[in-house]
């Protein structure tokens, strides 16, 4: 009995140092098993593209907007109208200054304007010359030809001032219309506006340039020789 219940013992105690074994050698395989597929895991996790950021909603409004158009550049466009509204206006004062008989940056005026008063003022002109129907006082440097009578009464005032020679006929027929009368002499065509009763506003334009070479304001009741007789 007790030499059975020893052998008994002894059987037991080795089954559980075999359990044990068993269970130390089970724990172990595992430990290295993870041990061996970290790394792995670690790399392959390496290689996987990274998940997508979401977007910012500065980048989601700026992705969800149209693509943007180029635009024309109008710049030339706005600079030609421009200059449409800018020669319009000039025009149209050219002709309100020839109603009293002036032209631009002039305040001796033709009908009412005396040549002594001018050569008073302004010194003796550059040349003075007999032309058409009375006498011409050129001051170059002023862009100025003042006509005058033998009375000394100022008929003709003329400028050619330089802002006046980037005018063309279209520009000005699109603002004062078709003229009332024109003329030629030699190669330049001369296009006449009624300026009220008394004046007529001339635009001189060569054919060789095709734009004002100078402009007129002329009465022609005091181009006559007032002193003959």
């Amino acid at each position: 009995m007790t030499t059975t219940f020893k052998k008994a013992a002894g059987i037991i105690i080795l089954a559980g140092v075999f359990g044990l074994t068993a269970c130390n050698s089970s724990a172990g395989t595992g430990k290295s098993a993870e041990a061996t597929n970290a790394p792995a895991a670690e790399a392959t996790a390496a290689v996987q593209p990274a998940a997508a950021a979401s977007p910012s909603p500065a980048a989601a409004e700026e992705s969800a907007a149209p693509a943007t158009t180029a635009v024309p550049d109008t710049a030339a466009g706005n600079t030609s109208g421009a200059a449409a509204a800018d020669s319009a206006g000039q025009l149209k004062e050219l002709l309100e200054l020839a109603r009293q008989g002036k032209v631009p940056g002039v305040e001796y005026a033709a009908h009412s304007g005396m040549i002594d008063e001018v050569e008073t003022a302004w010194g003796e002109p550059d040349t003075k010359e007999s032309a058409g129907k009375g006498i011409y006082s050129t001051y170059s440097a002023k862009h100025v030809v003042f006509g005058s009578n033998k009375g000394s009464k100022i008929f003709d005032v003329r400028s050619s001032a330089a802002d006046l020679q980037q005018l063309t006929l279209k520009e000005i027929e699109q603002t004062l219309g078709k003229p009332d009368d024109t003329a030629v002499n030699g190669n330049d065509k001369i296009y006449i506006y009624q300026a009220g009763k008394e004046y007529q506003l001339k635009f001189i334009i060569p054919e060789a340039t095709g734009t004002v070479d100078h402009i007129s304001v002329f009465s022609e009741q005091d181009s006559f020789n007032n002193m003959a007789g």
